[in-house]
């Protein structure tokens, strides 16, 4: 039996377990500010990093300490302020890197750094000219470094989507002997498809024999579209860190949206069988709003869950379902994410159940002899505008009333 959104309240989780807890890491200020042209002023780091506080995600990497002195600044300052999530630093597998880092976020009050190196073949080779021996003493020392510094220690195999899974176990190994606390498996050119990404994720599940003393993460890109399908699959096979960012923004087509991952867990509890997250959802149109304005990258009108069109119904169909029953055509509820109420926008192709409810809500009522008269001027108003707007309901009825009235 099919399971439909609750008409005045938010789906819940009753007896969350910690274990199933879904942890969300928000990269925003880090892997989306690389978007091209996405670049923030130090201000406006800040007050997207409060943004994040208010949603509740349980990591906010803050930035690349040794990238620039004004993303040490950002970084430091982020850790100085922001209470509530682990405020994150990233860095290379360089002491130069770790000691930045560890320098930006040690005032924090959760501090973690956040270390990578790319085990893949590709990068080892073309990047490193190194041997998979020499890079996996690099990671186990510098994860070593890092653990020297802050309890709280992430290290990333870059590309691992790429990267031989039996060599990937060994390397996860050793750095978990060393201090990881989090092993970060990114999808880091978007180039798996979701079940061999949840393959991938069972597989150090199965053969990485310390794994039980690190969170599984994963950092999926959106190359091929899949970042958020590939994101649920290694939750499914287990991951309990996801790696994203408001709107999906990033590198090249961007990152897994940290509102998609959030809201299919909340909307579909049962599928997920218990797991959550603590992610505060109200706050989603807010962030993504605040995020689309400052990083200049508009959202497009199809956006999942932000998107102008995502609570839109312009069908006269499904308007005539919407109106009759909320659940025939909406899974979620835009109170959820912070809006109002869903959106019937008038066009061509909406219906007299649509016109008629907005009629009521402007305070017109009319017989059902003028609605067949106001119904034909409105459908030829649509067919010319395309989207017909209150005012332009208002001007139709003063037309028909006009048009009545006695010469």
């Amino acid at each position: 039996m099919l399971s439909m959104p609750a008409e005045s309240s938010v789906t819940t989780i009753e007896n969350k377990r910690p274990e199933n807890k879904v942890f969300i890491f928000d990269t925003t200020l880090r892997d989306g500010e690389q978007c091209p042209g996405a670049a923030l002023r130090h201000s406006e780091k800040i007050q997207i990093a409060h943004q994040l506080a208010l949603l509740n995600v349980d990591v906010i990497e803050a930035g690349f300490p040794f990238s620039s002195p004004g993303d040490f600044e950002s970084v430091r300052q982020i850790a100085s302020e922001v209470r509530g999530p682990i405020i994150c630093g990233l860095s290379r597998t360089t002491p130069q890197d770790i000691e930045a880092t560890w320098d930006a976020v040690k005032v924090a009050e959760k501090p973690r750094i956040h270390t990578f190196i790319g085990t893949s073949d590709i990068h080892i080779q073309a990047k490193f000219k190194k041997t998979r021996e020499e890079i996996l003493n690099i990671a186990r020392d510098m994860v070593a470094l890092a653990a020297s510094k802050c309890k709280d220690v992430e290290f990333s195999a870059e590309d691992a989507g790429r990267t031989d899974p039996f060599y990937l176990y060994k390397v996860l190994e050793a750095v978990i002997d060393a201090g990881a606390t989090t092993v970060n498996i990114p999808d880091t050119v978007g180039y798996t498809i979701p079940d061999e990404f949840g393959r991938l994720i069972r597989g150090i599940v199965n053969n990485v024999p310390n794994i039980d003393q690190a969170i599984i993460s994963i950092h999926c890109h959106n190359d091929l579209g899949l970042a958020t399908a590939n994101s649920i699959a290694g939750i499914q096979n287990g991951a309990r860190q996801v790696e994203c960012t408001i709107n999906g923004i990033g590198e090249r087509a961007g990152n897994a949206a940290m509102e998609e991952v959030a809201l299919a867990l909340k909307v579909r509890p049962e599928y997920f069988e218990g797991l959550y997250t603590d992610i505060n959802t109200v706050h989603f149109a807010e962030a993504s709003r605040l995020v689309s304005e400052l990083t200049s990258m508009p959202i497009q009108y199809n956006k999942a869950i932000v998107g102008r069109n995502a609570f839109a119904h312009e069908s006269g169909i499904h308007q005539d379902g919407f109106l009759k029953g909320r659940a025939t055509y909406e899974i979620m509820r835009p109170e959820w994410i912070g809006l109002s109420e869903a959106y019937l926008p008038l066009g061509p192709r909406s219906g007299r159940a649509a016109v008629k409810s907005r009629l009521e809500k402007l305070g017109v009522s009319l017989s059902d002899a003028q609605m067949i008269s106001f119904f034909e001027a409105f459908k030829l108003l649509a067919d010319e505008k395309k989207r017909v707007e209150d005012e332009d309901l208002k001007s139709l009825v003063q037309q028909l009333e006009n048009q009545s009235s006695p010469v």
